[in-house]
């Protein structure tokens, strides 16, 4: 004989059981905020609309909650709302860009860094003028630092 540790389901419950999720009402937010907009009116109780729609109160009560919620956010000025998906593309655009350029000013600095050095340590082969006019040039140069070095006849070996 088998103990059974509570009543065992039919397997024709657990059929219907899924078959009702599996049926289950979804409802667009459109609806659900003229469902809501309905019960504020105050024209009719909150159980006609309910009733109308096949829904319980407390999924009204849930609604209303999240939709008075969300309007009390956009009153505040939400920054998230606020924004349109265009004005975010652009931010998110300014950023990269300003991403790339610090990006390029940080290997042009530590390049100018090392040439720094290499030419501290060969004072006889760069005087300091010298050194002051490499720097100049790359400075002023629009192309990127290794390339400059090339073209005004610095080895890349000293930095």
């Amino acid at each position: 004989m088998r103990l059974k540790s509570g009543p065992a389901k039919a397997p024709a419950e657990q059929v219907v059981k899924d078959i009702r999720r599996a049926t289950r009402r979804h409802f667009s937010a459109e609806d659900k905020i003229r469902i809501v907009l309905q019960g504020l009116r105050g024209e009719d109780s909150i159980a006609e609309p309910c009733r109308r729609e096949g829904i319980v109160q407390n999924l009204y009560d849930r609604w209303s909650k999240d939709f008075l919620e969300a309007g009390k956010k956009r009153q505040a000025g939400d920054p998230a709302r606020a924004a349109t998906s265009e004005e975010v593309k652009d931010l998110s655009r300014e950023a990269n860009a300003l991403k790339e350029v610090v990006a390029e000013l940080t290997l042009e600095n530590r390049a100018l860094k090392k040439l720094d050095r290499g030419l501290g340590r060969r004072r006889m082969r760069y005087p300091a003028w010298e050194k002051l006019e490499i720097i100049r040039l790359v400075e002023q140069s629009h192309l990127p630092v290794l390339r400059t070095l090339d073209k005004i006849g610095i080895p890349r070996a000293t930095f």
